[in-house]
């Protein structure tokens, strides 16, 4: 059997907050005085207020500019060891600013962090105002040429409306960035559907619904838009089960998937955990290696690493 952490692949769906290694979470608290909430249970729903409770604890953990560049870097090493040479942080930040001294810091800490070996997605989220996602939107475009390379919103899809953040989205689109907002995750396809017509999504966080629509699953497909599936997201959180993970029906239907670990931290799977998942549900290695080929070709990643890696896919593949 193959070995999945040799399967070179990028992880294009990894929020900064719940990529931290748990010990440096551990170490990180104690220094601050919080008291960490015990883990999830596995087997257990969650709610979605469980779920951010934890995150926004954890986050809170990350007090300094050191600590912004610490998670990164270790986010970088950890994830180069599984086999994802390429990594896309997703970052809102609003939520390191006060702290920081500025918005604008918080991005030039992430980029030097990254040393190039990685790229950075800024996100607004679903529960803020249009404006404030215009605002991350422009200094999403300020850095496009510094490293960062997409602007996405994060957080529960249901509290927000798509419409409103069309202003954000085209600013995004103007200076060249990926699109790529949550979608999809408790709300129908036609969550998924607006947000490519109206945000001009290139690629959907998540957006599982899509596959009960036929129409929406035709336009993901014509249009070549990603989802970045993240099988250990979805069970903690009632959206269904491991076992009835559309991904060979979104597949078939030409739809591109990229697998993605979204708060490794929180969910305690990294990237070829889902991978393996994937070939607990029948997948072959050929699917497999499909599966790491996309997410590849639907990354920021430079040309010639996207060229190398999925040569490497090939060898992987054939060895």
């Amino acid at each position: 059997m193959r070995d999945l952490r040799r399967l070179p692949k990028a992880n294009l769906h990894l929020h900064l907050t719940g990529a931290m290694r748990p010990a440096t979470l551990v170490e990180l608290a104690a220094r601050a005085g919080l008291r960490l909430p015990p883990p999830l249970p596995d087997g257990v729903t969650h709610g979605w207020d469980t779920f951010q409770e934890r995150y926004d604890i954890a986050r809170s953990a990350v007090r300094t500019a050191e600590d912004v560049s610490r998670v990164i870097r270790e986010t970088i090493t950890d994830s180069e060891r599984d086999g994802a040479a390429w990594v896309e942080i997703q970052i809102d930040p609003t939520s390191y600013a006060r702290r920081l001294g500025g918005e604008a810091v918080v991005v030039e800490t992430a980029l030097a962090a990254t040393a190039g070996r990685a790229g950075i997605v800024l996100a607004s989220s679903w529960a803020g105002t249009p404006q404030t996602a215009a605002r991350i939107a422009r200094l999403a475009a300020r850095y496009q040429s510094h490293g960062v390379v997409g602007f996405g919103l994060s957080n529960d899809e249901r509290r927000g409306r798509v419409a409103d953040f069309a202003e954000a989205f085209r600013v995004a689109a103007d200076a060249g960035l990926l699109a790529v907002p949550h979608a999809g995750f408790y709300e129908a396809a036609w969550h998924v559907r607006e947000c490519v017509e109206r945000l001009g999504a290139s690629r959907i966080g998540h957006g599982l619904t899509a596959a009960a629509d036929p129409a929406t699953l035709a336009l993901l497909a014509e249009r070549s838009v990603t989802l970045e599936v993240c099988p250990t997201s979805y069970p903690p959180l009632g959206v269904g089960d491991l076992a009835t993970l559309p991904i060979a029906r979104l597949i078939e239907a030409g739809v591109p998937v990229a697998l993605g670990t979204d708060d490794p931290l929180l969910f305690g799977a990294d990237l070829s955990a889902q991978y393996a998942i994937a070939r607990q549900l029948g997948l072959d290695d050929a699917t497999l290696a499909l599966l790491a080929r996309q997410s590849i070709a639907a990354s920021a990643a430079p040309t010639p690493v996207r060229t190398q890696l999925l040569a490497e896919v090939d060898s992987w593949l054939s060895s």
